[in-house]
C-alpha cells in the first residue's frame, strides 16, 4: 500500500472542473487509496467536502466531514429528491478567497454506493451543512461550480485575507 498523498486542488478555470465525472466501478482497487488521499487533501485545505475532479480525477467520488455526522465517502452519488429553498453564503476550495450567496435546497435525499460495503446507501439531510455539502460536491461531479448560480461575477465577495497575508500587509 502506498503512502497517503495530499494533492493540489484544481482551481476554477481548470477544464477538469467542467467535465461530467465518470461513474466508478465498485470493485475498482484504486478507489480506497483515492478516498484516503481525498480525505487528507480535504483536511489539509481545510474543507468539509471534496470531489475527485477537484484533485484532477474525473470520477464520481466525494468525501465529506460535516459534524455531527461521521466522515464518509460516496461513489456515484445522485440527488434523487430535493425540496425547499434557502439562501446560503457558500465558498469552495476551487474558488479560494471568495464567497457568494446562492440558493440551495432545504432537504435533499441522496443515493450512492458505500465504498466499504459496495452497497447502495441513502442519505437524508435537512437544513444543515450536510445538505449544502452534498449538493455542492455532487455539482462538482456534473461540472458545476457554485459560482455558476450567481447572477454575475460581481456577486462574489472577497473573504478576509489569511492571517499571514494580514501580517505582511501590516509591515
Amino acid at each position: 500500500m502506498q503512502a497517503v498523498a495530499i494533492h493540489p486542488i484544481r482551481r476554477a478555470g481548470d477544464p477538469v472542473l467542467r467535465q461530467k465525472a465518470k461513474r466508478v466501478r465498485v470493485r475498482d482497487s484504486s478507489i480506497p487509496e483515492l478516498i484516503e488521499d481525498m480525505f487528507e487533501t480535504m483536511y489539509d485545505a481545510p474543507g468539509v467536502g471534496l470531489a475527485a475532479p477537484q484533485i484532477g480525477i474525473p470520477l464520481q467520488v466525494i468525501v465529506l466531514d460535516t459534524p455531527p455526522a461521521e466522515p464518509f465517502a460516496l461513489l456515484n452519488p445522485q440527488i434523487i429528491k430535493r425540496s425547499g429553498e434557502r439562501q446560503l453564503h457558500e465558498g469552495c476550495l476551487s474558488v479560494p478567497g471568495f464567497r457568494g450567496e446562492i440558493t440551495r435546497s432545504v432537504k435533499v435525499l441522496v443515493k450512492g454506493i458505500d465504498p466499504t460495503t459496495g452497497r447502495e446507501v441513502r442519505i437524508r439531510a435537512e437544513d444543515d451543512l450536510l445538505a449544502e455539502a452534498l449538493e455542492h460536491e455532487i455539482d462538482h461531479l456534473n461540472g458545476i461550480l457554485y459560482i455558476d448560480y450567481l447572477d454575475s461575477p460581481d456577486a462574489l465577495v472577497r473573504i478576509d485575507a489569511a492571517p499571514e497575508e494580514e501580517e505582511e500587509d501590516a509591515e
